[in-house]
């Protein structure tokens, strides 16, 4: 999904999964402290569970191999939903009888203490638990997947554990610094398809239909990297270098849509065996595609068995398009770097969390781009970046290393901090000590600690030991305290073919003008337009003599992770010469002055005048950007339909040229990016009110049955969300009817999510109730409501509020406490803000509130947009129109 649609057509084309948001149920219920009491250490898990998918129930058995450190009277573990029936507890060499434990259970605190008559001495032991648990409907521990095929309807069985659900299969220790060896037994039906992170080591036919599966023994690992997976199956592989098998498996006759994961995933695979230095060490790596979504994520870096969910796996010939493509390979890099940044070697606590995304997300990132440069996605950097920005410069903002105690801490600590912000520091940091101490560094930490646990600190050592520079207190002050530079260019004088230029430190945020700013050593790069690049690092105040005369570009190349803030004269120097910039210090500028503009410290018209420059054979990617930008500015007059009008007319016309250079039709020989551009152009200019784009979606989308010309592949998403977003009730009930009949999952999901997404109220009303019948699946529901929000968001929070009983078992539990309020975000209006402390108040415990109180300073920044920032938008307009 690429923010530059419209948020409503993109939430339709990624099947609503707009991770990681999700739902709140009672103040205390979450608030569940993750640290086990210590002096109890587990080394190895012996699984045996006989899942009953009818009954939504399973049995399971576990003997655990420990070691207590200390004497002590109890083992306290953690339990989520699961009955004990028996406990036992054997010492492996002390010769001493322990009695059968008292067992009591804390649902609150999701943990099981067996208490003995007598303190146990130290040493190793056998605890053996005989127990049942629940099997849910959403993607917290094990959980079902029912689906459609043309066969009938199809159950499926998998797990999700991350960040803290692994004690909803096993009681366990949960938590990640406890990694430990593990096998697994499982019964299940002889026709179906069993799958862990190891493969099968032997099977057993017990007849009367059921198999009794073995799975081999795994490597040391945290407990949130098991999996387990069972269903009507089907797998495909390849033999990687080295000897890995490398497979793909998915409901069955769907595998062949996963060939494109599967070749990439071989492709991945010796890219990272030759980054990280350490070979893959597992016998086989799984990538397992199920239907459905969650609000929390789309895909899990179990080891050797990845969960993905199929939008973001399988391409589909009917309505897969680049994009898809592209995505499926961002998701499946992302998490087979995992592979060794998160699952060989594991951060100690959730407060080093960003260690494993933001690794990932940069190593994914790093890896597209090598492996297809003629995606361009280098230029992607920048997206990334000023989305890590957008929460970063709210008062709600946090460190990328974050204190945290709770299980809801946890999950909310999987957002764009951790993932984006990790990714775009990595991304500076690497530039500032070179590529190739970068990777000698990464490749030392991974041998040095693998298969263990560490801390941010440990990765900084390794890199600055590598590179022969310091670097930990540039990365601490990134990584440590939350914020964004701000570098000011204050002047800037030629002489003697250098320009001079004085730059000063300050901070950038949206909501704060008069905060107190911190201070960072901030890596800058400088160049003249046609110039040569200089680099220094700013703390507080900096002089630089850049080679060449003429206007000044800061932060050049985007690595950085800072705002610029130009004087006028030097902006209007650069804006002059705009259109020789590289295309990604195009995308840097456009970001800084909207942002800034934005903000008040510089005027907003900037933005406009800078779109004014950019030329008609500019990249692809850029032009993508200023039709985000117009997009959002549009947003932002929503319900006034006059200034509005005049903002669309503007917009429109900066468009036209592009589009028409474009067109409907692909041509032989485009690039990429042209061909996404052209979805993105139909999807921007129909939400800007375009009749013709419109009339001509419509158009397309009532002849593809007689003329399947008239709606290509890359195409259909598009072209069906604009005629749902614009739908009457005639083309609602036939679009209705199409999801009703629809037999494959992928398909039926989206057209599920496009029914969410109609401006007209009584459709949307219409999209909500159905979103509490049971037609459009379980894990559909969810996202249907927070989808009718884009439009309606007072209308889908109220709904959800008033239906929040139902609602509640359609989110993941993970999702605690942010899925509500992320229903109101789009809203505008101060009735909001209090509805939303209202819910707060009532539902969310005060120590994870975070989302609720984001949300609400964003909808105070839009408000503050709308008074203080559109009158000099329409001024602007004004006088340049005609």
């Amino acid at each position: 999904m690429r923010r530059h649609l419209s948020t409503a057509i993109c939430l339709a084309l990624a099947g609503l999964s707009m991770a990681p948001l999700g739902v709140a149920s009672a103040a205390e219920a979450r608030l569940v402290t993750t640290q086990l009491p210590r002096g109890v250490v587990p080394s190895h898990y012996d699984v045996a569970v006989v899942p009953h998918a009818d009954k939504m129930t399973f049995d399971g058995q576990v003997t655990i191999t420990l070691t207590v450190t200390k004497p002590t009277s109890s083992i306290t573990l953690n339990a989520a939903d699961l009955s004990f029936s028996k406990v036992s507890l054997t010492p492996e060499k002390l010769k001493i009888a322990i009695p059968e434990p008292k067992v009591s259970v804390d649902a609150k605190a999701q943990t099981a203490t067996f208490t003995f008559d007598h303190p146990i001495p130290a040493g190793t032991y056998r605890l053996a638990m005989t127990y049942t648990g629940k099997i849910g409907t959403q993607a917290n521990g094990i959980f079902a997947l029912d689906y459609d095929t043309k066969a009938g309807k199809k159950r499926a069985l998998y797990t999700q554990f991350e960040n803290s659900d692994a004690r909803r299969f096993i009681p366990s220790w949960d938590e990640p610094n406890y990694k430990a060896t593990f096998t697994l037994t499982a019964t299940v039906p002889s026709d179906e398809m069993a799958v862990s992170n190891m493969p099968i080591a032997s099977k057993k036919d017990l007849g009367n239909g059921l198999t009794e599966v073995h799975f081999g023994q795994s490597p040391k690992m945290s407990t949130y990297l098991l999996f387990f997976g069972l269903g009507d199956f089907e797998r495909a592989t390849l033999k990687a270098e080295g000897g890995t098998e490398i497979g793909v498996i998915t409901q069955k006759g769907m595998v062949d849509q996963a060939k494109f994961a599967l070749d990439s995933s071989k492709q991945v695979l010796k890219e990272y065996n030759d980054y990280f230095g350490v070979p893959y060490p597992l016998p086989k790596l799984d990538n397992i595609a199920a239907p459905g979504q969650s609000q929390f994520f789309s895909a899990m870096e179990n080891w050797g068995a990845i969960f993905t969910f199929e939008y973001s796996l399988l391409l589909n010939p009917q309505i897969s398009t680049q994009l898809d493509k592209q995505r499926a390979f961002n998701v499946a890099a992302h998490e087979m770097a995992h592979q060794w940044f998160g699952d060989l070697v594991t951060m100690s606590w959730w407060d080093d969390l960003w260690l494993n995304e933001g690794f990932a997300s940069w190593m994914a990132a790093r890896t597209t781009q090598r492996l297809h440069p003629e995606w361009h996605t280098d230029l992607d950097a920048v997206g990334v970046r000023e989305g890590a920005m957008s929460q970063d410069s709210v008062v709600t903002t946090h460190p990328i290393v974050q204190h945290v105690e709770t299980v809801e801490q946890a999950s909310q600590a999987f957002d764009a901090i951790t993932y984006s912000k990790g990714e775009a520091v990595i991304h500076m940091l690497e530039g500032y000590v070179g590529e190739d101490a970068w990777r000698t560094g990464v490749r030392n930490y991974i041998k040095a600690h693998e298969h263990g646990n560490t801390v941010s600190d440990d990765l900084w050592k390794s890199v600055q030991a590598a590179a022969g520079k310091p670097i930990t207190q540039i990365a601490h002050d990134f990584t440590l305290q939350p914020g964004i530079p701000l570098i000011e260019v204050r002047a800037a004088a030629c002489s003697n073919g250098k320009t001079e230029i004085a730059l000063r430190q300050g901070e950038f945020t949206r909501d704060r003008p008069n905060k107190t700013p911190l201070r960072w050593h901030v890596p800058v790069i400088a160049k003249t337009v046609d110039g040569k690049e200089v680099r220094t690092v700013v703390d507080g105040k900096a002089t630089l003599s850049v080679p060449g005369c003429g206007p000044v570009l800061v932060n050049a190349g985007q690595t950085g992770y800072y705002r610029t803030l130009y004087a006028q004269n030097n902006f209007d120097a650069l804006k002059g010469q705009f259109a020789k910039l590289a295309p990604i210090d195009q995308l840097g500028l456009l970001g800084d002055t909207w942002a800034l503009g934005m903000a008040g410290n510089e005027p907003v018209s900037n933005v406009l005048a800078l779109i004014t420059a950019t030329p008609a054979d500019a990249d692809p990617q850029v032009w993508a950007e200023v039709a985000g930008y117009l997009s959002a500015l549009d947003n932002y007059y929503r319900g006034d339909q006059a200034r509005q009008q005049r903002l669309r007319t503007f917009a429109l016309a900066q468009l036209h040229p592009v589009f028409a250079k474009i067109g409907w039709e692909a041509k032989a020989g485009e690039s990429v990016p042209t061909a996404n551009l052209r979805t993105q152009l139909i999807g921007v200019m129909a939400n800007l009110g375009d009749q013709q784009v419109i009339g001509e979606a419509r158009r397309r989308f009532a002849a593809q049955n007689t003329d399947p010309a008239a709606l290509p592949v890359a195409l259909r998403k598009t072209v069906t969300a604009i005629v749902a977003e614009h739908a009457d009730e005639a083309t609602w009930d036939h679009l209705h009817a199409q999801a009703k009949a629809e037999t494959t999952p992928l398909i039926k999901d989206q057209l599920y999510s496009m029914l969410s997404i109609p401006e007209n109220d009584a459709l949307a009303q219409r999209a909500l109730e159905l979103a509490l019948t049971g037609e459009p699946g379980a894990t559909n529901s969810a996202g249907m409501i927070r989808a009718v929000g884009y439009h309606h968001p007072e209308m889908a929070f109220d709904f959800a509020v008033a239906h929040k009983d139902q609602v509640d078992k359609l989110v993941d539990a993970q999702s605690a406490t942010r899925y509500y309020p992320a229903i109101g975000a789009g809203s505008t209006k101060p009735e909001m803000i209090q509805k939303i402390q209202d819910y707060a108040q009532k539902y969310i415990a005060p120590t994870s509130r975070r989302v609720a109180d984001q949300v609400i300073a964003n909808i105070k920044y839009r408000m503050m947009i709308r008074q203080d920032r559109l009158p000099s938008i329409d001024e602007w307009l004004e006088k340049h129109s005609g």
